[in-house]
């Protein structure tokens, strides 16, 4: 059996986070969205997705094998599992107009609409805005470290930290974690392989914390966070996301937020996630071009891979950030800032590519990454349509 993640028309609602990448390698909880399929059916999957992906995303499919494609915003529960294995060939399942799965034997990504409907069910999660990611990251993350640490138990506690409240707490090998205060709040505090918890340091559960990820002396995290591998955080977060690979290494506060790889909030970065009168956040959606409700009262920043904040960067309630834009200057930049801009709120310019590409390469490097020559088709791609 293939099985493959495709990428909907949706897939717009959740740029610019997907300028980078297929809907189905979002980070929410612990897991991707292909890490949580993967581990449910056991086997491995492939993308189809937007053309410019596709080489760094590639589809494999073995053509004497039938294949499921499953919708990348898709989150795995054990009742759309069941649904799913039961699809036969020519069945396209859905929920109401939303096309969740299809079985057949083509990657035509038309070749569903032939199919047999069948409607789902059960009620599916689905990750249609990015602001999704955050409001999900509670459940998921409880979800993922269940299924992640069953039957398995922690590294020993160190007794100099303290462990207050009702919950897990487990600690993967290699993990360094001394004189903190813990509170799971009834869920999982997750810190995994070779990551490092230092002095001081207070957390709220539910948390993820990523392999060879670091959070800072006396930082303060809580509410439903996941700190993806290799990032780095400090000051204050609170229910926020981040993919992997991005830095918010000084204090300043990070609420309700999602960051993609390769982020860097420069020192007392702080980014409002409430309006001063309350009301619901608007934020800005690629696919229709303005801003849209939200629907929600705490929202903060949503910001696109290789994006950077100068120091003492103010930004407003229900900020978008492109990819590769460096933001710097005094007061509040507008709260939609496109890819490959320079600046702030004084002015703003274009950022060469080739600049952009510079500083993406020497950023990679610091972490013995290349940054390829498929990156940089997708970096130039980003640059011509964004």
């Amino acid at each position: 059996m293939n099985y493959v993640l495709f990428d909907d028309a949706s897939w717009h609602d959740l740029l610019p986070l997907t300028f980078t990448r297929p809907c189905a390698e979002i980070r929410v909880g612990v897991l991707t969205i292909k890490q949580k399929w993967e581990l449910f059916f056991s086997a491995p999957f492939s993308y189809l997705t937007q053309s410019y992906l596709s080489q760094k995303f590639p589809l494999y499919i073995k053509e004497q094998h039938p294949t499921l494609f499953i919708n990348g915003r898709l989150l795995p529960n054990p009742h759309i599992f069941k649904e799913l294995r039961a699809l036969k060939p020519a069945q396209a399942l859905y929920h109401k107009h939303t096309l969740l799965a299809y079985a057949g034997n083509k990657e035509s990504p038309e070749q569903y609409k032939k199919f047999t409907k069948i409607q789902c069910l059960h009620q599916p999660t689905l990750i249609q805005y990015p602001w999704d990611i955050f409001t999900n990251n509670a459940n998921q993350l409880n979800i993922d470290a269940s299924l992640l640490t069953a039957k398995r138990k922690s590294k020993p506690i160190s007794r100099s930290n303290r462990i207050v409240g009702k919950g897990t707490v487990f600690i993967e090998k290699g993990a360094y974690v001394e004189c903190a205060t813990i509170n799971p709040m009834g869920g999982f505090v997750y810190i995994d392989k070779d990551a490092v918890v230092m002095e001081g340091v207070l957390l709220r559960g539910s948390l993820y914390l990523g392999e060879h990820a670091e959070i800072k002396m006396g930082a303060k995290i809580y509410g439903a966070t996941s700190i993806g591998p290799y990032s780095k955080v400090g000051g204050e977060i609170n229910n926020s996301v981040i993919f992997g690979y991005s830095n918010k290494g000084h204090d300043g506060f990070l609420g309700n937020s999602v960051l993609g790889e390769w982020c860097n909030l420069g020192a007392d970065t702080n980014n409002s996630n409430l309006k001063n009168n309350y009301a619901e956040v608007k934020a800005y959606n690629y696919a229709q071009k303005k801003p849209i409700p939200t629907g929600l009262q705490f929202c903060g920043l949503i910001m696109g891979d290789h994006s950077k904040t100068g120091i003492n960067t103010m930004l407003n309630t229900g900020t978008v950030v492109g990819v590769s834009a460096n933001i710097f200057g005094e007061g509040f930049p507008a709260t939609h800032v496109p890819s490959f801009t320079w600046g702030g709120a004084e002015k703003q310019e274009i950022y060469k590519l080739d600049k952009a590409i510079e500083v993406a390469e020497r950023v990679m490097q610091r972490r013995n990454i290349s940054f390829t020559d498929i990156d940089k088709n997708i970096f130039s791609e980003i640059f011509e349509t964004a």
